[in-house]
């Protein structure tokens, strides 16, 4: 048996990664910019720097009255 190349280890670990990111499950990253990024909200990554992940953690009780209030014109899966 031989062992697998770097390009076919590379290719099982993106694998593995779009698979976590479909099961539903949340993960972080820090990105290369210094970003944290927020995975398995979407198809695409939610990202944020320090302040502005700090910011809307401050104004979540905010949030959530807002969508709470615009429910009715926001589209929710079934």
């Amino acid at each position: 048996m031989t062992e697998p190349t770097y390009e076919e280890l590379r290719a099982q670990l993106e694998a593995l990664k779009a698979k976590e990111a479909r099961s539903g499950t949340m993960s972080f990253k820090v990105s290369d910019k210094g970003g944290v990024s927020v995975y398995g909200l979407g198809r695409f990554p939610v990202t944020l720097y320090y302040e502005q992940w700090t910011k809307l953690l401050d104004r979540a009780q905010d949030l959530r009255e807002f969508l709470e209030a615009n429910k009715d014109k926001l589209k929710l899966k079934e």
